[in-house]
C-alpha cells in the first residue's frame, strides 16, 4: 500500500518544523512539489532548503515536480466557488497522476504544505477526491505545522484573543463584506485586495506581516489609520520586487466601554 505524508512545514523558516515533521521527512521516498512558475520559484527553493536542512547527507529520496493548474482568479460573486471547485479537480488529476506514476507500490510520498494543512489549504480535500475517484489507492497521515497565523502573533509578541473574547479567522473576501458580528479580534488570510482599507478607524489596530519566517519578512503594526498607508506602500514594493506576496494580519478593535479590554 502506498503511503502519503501531508506535512505542515510552517510559514517559511526551516527552524519552525516540528520533530514530528522532520521524522516524516526522513521516512519519505518521494516529495511531490507543484511548480507555480518562475515568478514563484522562491516557494520551490524554500521547500528544497528545508529538505537540505533536515535530511542527513546521503539520504535517498526523489523530488518530483509538476505544473500547478491555473486558477481563474478573476471569478467573483456566484462564480467564485465553482471556479475554485474546477481548480481543485484539476489539481486532483495532477495528484492522481503523480501518485500513480511516480510512487512505487510500497513507497512513501509527501506533500509539503505551507503553514498547517488544516487551515485554508486544499491538500486534504484534494487527496480525498483522488481516493474517491478510485484509480489509485493509498493511505495518508497529517503532520500539523506552525501556521502563518501563529507565526504572525509570535513575531508581533501578541495573543490572538483577549480575556473571555473569541477570535475569528477569515479571508479578505469575507472581510470586504463586513466586520464579523460579535468579534473584536479578526485574523485575515488570502487578502489580495487589502480589504483592511475599509476599516480606517481610530479604534482598530492592525498587526500585519508578509513572507513571515523568511529572510524577506516584513512586519507593521499600529492604529490602522496610521499603518495602512505604510502597509500599502511596502506591499506594492515587495510584490513588484518578488512578483508575489503572502501576507496575513490581525485586526483588533478595542471598544473603550468594555472592562475586559486589554490593549
Amino acid at each position: 500500500m502506498r503511503k502519503i505524508h501531508v506535512i505542515g512545514i510552517g510559514a517559511g523558516d526551516p527552524e519552525q518544523l516540528t520533530l514530528q515533521a522532520i521524522r516524516a521527512l526522513r521516512s519519505t521516498d518521494v516529495f511531490f512539489v507543484l511548480d507555480k512558475g518562475e515568478v514563484k520559484a522562491d516557494l520551490t527553493r524554500l521547500r528544497r532548503d528545508m529538505l537540505d536542512a533536515h535530511l542527513p547527507d546521503g539520504a535517498s529520496y526523489r523530488v518530483v515536480e509538476a505544473r500547478d493548474p491555473k486558477r481563474d482568479r478573476a471569478a467573483g460573486g456566484a462564480a467564485y466557488s465553482p471556479a475554485v471547485g474546477d481548480w481543485r479537480s484539476a489539481r486532483a488529476g495532477v495528484y492522481e497522476r503523480l501518485i500513480g506514476e511516480e510512487l512505487g507500490a510500497e513507497e512513501t510520498g509527501a506533500f509539503l504544505v505551507w503553514g498547517d494543512p488544516a487551515l485554508y489549504d486544499s491538500t486534504l480535500g484534494i487527496l480525498e477526491e483522488v481516493l474517491e475517484r478510485g484509480a489509485v489507492a493509498f493511505e495518508y497521515d497529517v503532520v500539523p505545522g506552525i501556521s502563518s497565523v501563529s507565526a504572525l502573533a509570535a513575531r508581533h509578541r501578541t495573543g490572538l484573543n483577549r480575556v473571555a473574547r473569541p477570535v475569528q479567522i477569515t479571508t479578505g473576501r469575507r472581510l470586504a463584506e463586513g466586520f464579523p458580528e460579535g468579534v473584536d479580534d479578526v485574523v485575515v488570510m488570502l487578502d489580495a485586495h487589502q480589504a483592511f482599507r475599509r476599516y480606517m478607524q481610530d479604534d482598530i489596530d492592525i498587526y500585519w506581516g508578509a513572507y513571515i519566517g523568511t529572510p524577506d519578512e516584513i512586519l507593521v503594526s499600529g492604529p490602522i489609520a496610521e499603518a495602512a498607508p505604510r502597509i500599502e506602500r511596502l506591499r506594492a514594493e515587495a510584490r513588484e520586487r518578488k512578483g508575489w506576496i503572502m501576507d496575513t494580519y490581525l485586526l483588533r478593535r478595542h471598544p473603550r466601554d468594555r472592562p475586559d479590554r486589554h490593549d
